[in-house]
């Protein structure tokens, strides 16, 4: 496994990092849950990814169990907050109300005393930036948590959090947006920007929510119990599912062939390929698919044939930096 610096901090984060967002607690049994989070150590990932709000908190509560026993000071663990994890009006978004409240919920049900990294998991622009921020800082002055970060934030509130940041003098360090071969939107204004305020990208969906492993066919149905079959998943998917997207994503195939690399691992590799990206998140519901996607690590694509690839995939790739994900109110 290698290591990157996760933006200008002093902490190494693994290339590949695991995450938890549609398997535990919901898809996928406990044992399963289990089994791949053991994978992923196996494999060197010291790198883990949840939040609050996955699986209605039972994806926390997974994670935390399947990490009991290891050297807390072996791994990274991030979570995340904003989303609502109960009925009230105060249940969700970014007030020091629910920020104080939620990191003591993931705390308990991560079974740890701190968090490596946590984040917001979108923008709160019913709360004042300024109340967000203090609480984070305050978080990270008790050692609830030891930076902090964002989560599908736009590029100006990115540079107004690093503003307050920094007055606040407290560790700002990352940003998780989306970001895979299809969809780019980080591109052209939140790269930039995060490179400036010192932020590193955790990305999520580097497999563009499995399309870009290959097993989904144009003019075929999604094959059983694949996520395109769930209706959250046919919802969220079905700009990828089009016969046009399919089919070129087929057509690079060959191109993963030419360089000894499963489709799925040269779709890990070519977001690793960006040096701003300090990890990338995978998913997992059988080791097997951690143990395939893991070796992606340090694989250096040249190039041609980053080249070619754009020639295949260029007129479907998303690239508008409005398509940041990034709600103006409180779900």
């Amino acid at each position: 496994m290698n290591f990157r610096f996760l933006g200008r901090s002093g902490l190494k984060v693994s290339e590949i990092s695991f995450g938890n967002w549609l398997t535990h607690g919901s898809q996928v049994e406990e044992d399963a849950a289990i089994a791949c989070v053991k994978a992923a150590l196996d494999t060197g990932i010291t790198t883990f990814d949840t939040a609050d709000v996955y699986a209605g908190t039972k994806a926390e509560a997974v994670l935390g169990r399947a990490l009991k026993g290891q050297r807390r000071e072996g791994y990274e663990l991030f979570t995340k907050v904003y989303w609502p994890t109960g009925p009230g009006q105060n249940d969700r978004g970014l007030s020091r109300k629910h920020i104080i409240e939620s990191i003591h919920g993931s705390l308990r049900r991560l079974q740890t005393d701190y968090v490596d990294l946590y984040q917001a998991h979108r923008f709160d622009a019913e709360t004042p930036l300024e109340e967000t921020m203090l609480a984070f800082a305050d978080i990270v002055r008790q050692g609830k948590a030891l930076y902090i970060g964002v989560s599908e934030w736009t590029a100006e509130q990115i540079t107004a959090g690093a503003k307050l940041a920094r007055e606040l003098r407290v560790p700002f360090i990352s940003n998780q947006p989306q970001y895979s071969m299809l969809w780019r939107v980080i591109e052209s204004k939140v790269i930039p920007t995060s490179d400036a305020e010192g932020l590193g990208q955790i990305v999520w969906s580097p497999l563009a929510q499995g399309v870009l492993t290959g097993k989904y066919l144009p003019g075929q149905p999604p094959p059983a119990n694949t996520r395109a079959t769930t209706q959250q998943g046919a919802q969220f998917m079905s700009r990828l599912m089009s016969d046009d997207v399919l089919t070129r994503v087929q057509q690079l195939k060959p191109l993963a062939q030419e360089v000894g690399l499963s489709l799925a691992q040269l779709s890990v590799a070519w977001v690793l390929q960006n040096k701003s990206v300090a990890s990338a998140i995978i998913g997992a519901s059988k080791p097997e698919q951690v143990l395939d996607n893991v070796k992606a690590t340090g694989v250096k694509l040249d190039a041609e044939l980053l080249r070619r690839i754009d020639a295949i995939i260029g007129p479907v790739v998303e690239r508008d930096p409005a398509q940041t994900t990034s709600p103006t109110r409180r779900p």
